[in-house]
């Protein structure tokens, strides 16, 4: 009987144990993810100098011009900017796959836009997008074109934003198309070869099949990403000189209204409700790309 205590005891203590080091997280996520979450969530059923619930937030978000435009703007953020991200790093990264030497500098270099500091980027596009020092105006009166407002131009100023959104995300696309390229067996390439598939036949029967899990996930982070698209849009249009979204709310996001109604016009519970729609509209389109995306990928 006392041989059979001793290992008893010995696997309690460790779960135990284990159950401690599990509690660590999980209360640090229900603390930090789910809490708020579930505060918002109420909050928004809520207006101010008033008690009790009620869906008068859910009502005037129906009737807000510019929380649609909003929207509008953010969606094509996401038009624009996943499917350019995904095609040129999937480019960059068939080209690095033929490059026999130094593939660790090209890598580096498409990457290093990702790990620079996004504040910092973002002011370095808003200095060559100024309208009257900027390096792209420069360029185009060198050429004798005419000179463009980029973030001044209603028309102009949510593609001069997309353009940097995709300039900086290409290189994460690229880093994880390499990833999947070095997955595929070389076996198959053999094979195709052998039967004398052309290289653009192997890319469309092998290569691209065999990357739909990459694709896959660089969709639904990329769209995800364009959905709560916030620094980017604040430091290249906010600031002394600028309206946070501007000019006429043309590259507004729904994350940058929200932002604008809760910590510039302290709003909470409005500010809430859009939150509440965000996270809908997220788990919506992200449902939807695992439903088409997720396809069979067996040769």
């Amino acid at each position: 009987m006392e041989a059979r205590k001793v290992p008893m005891k010995m696997h309690t203590r460790q779960a135990m144990i284990a159950y401690v080091f599990l509690s660590i997280p999980l209360l640090f996520f229900l603390g930090i993810r789910i809490l708020p979450t579930v505060y918002a969530f109420i909050m928004s059923f809520s207006v101010q100098d008033a008690d009790g619930f009620s869906i008068e937030n859910y009502v005037r978000l129906l009737h807000d011009p510019i929380f649609w435009r909003s929207v509008w703007n953010t969606f094509l953020y996401l038009i624009i900017t996943v499917p350019l991200q995904l095609v040129f790093g999937l480019l960059i990264a068939l080209g690095i796959e033929q490059v026999t030497r130094f593939k660790w500098f090209y890598r580096i270099v498409f990457f290093l836009p990702y790990m620079t500091s996004i504040v910092a980027v973002s002011w370095v596009w808003r200095l060559m997008y100024d309208s009257n020092i900027g390096v792209l105006n420069q360029i185009l009166k060198a050429l004798h074109i005419p000179q463009q407002g980029w973030l001044s131009d209603p028309d102009q100023a949510l593609f001069a934003v997309s353009a940097m959104l995709i300039w900086q995300m290409t290189g994460f696309a690229m880093l994880i198309f390499l990833a999947g390229l070095q997955a595929i067996p070389r076996q198959y390439y053999e094979a195709a070869e052998i039967d004398g598939a052309s290289k653009w036949k192997s890319f469309w029967k092998i290569t691209f099949p065999l990357l739909n899990p990459t694709i896959l996930f660089l969709t639904v982070i990329g769209a995800i990403q364009s959905l709560q698209t916030f620094t980017q849009i604040v430091n290249l249009t906010g600031g002394s000189s600028g309206s946070i979204g501007g000019p006429l709310h043309s590259t507004s996001s729904i994350v940058v209204y929200m932002y604008k109604q809760g910590f510039r016009d302290y709003n909470m519970e409005y500010a809430s409700a859009i939150t509440v729609v965000l996270f809908i509209m997220i788990m919506i389109v992200t449902l939807i790309q695992l439903k088409v995306l997720n396809r069979n990928t067996d040769l």
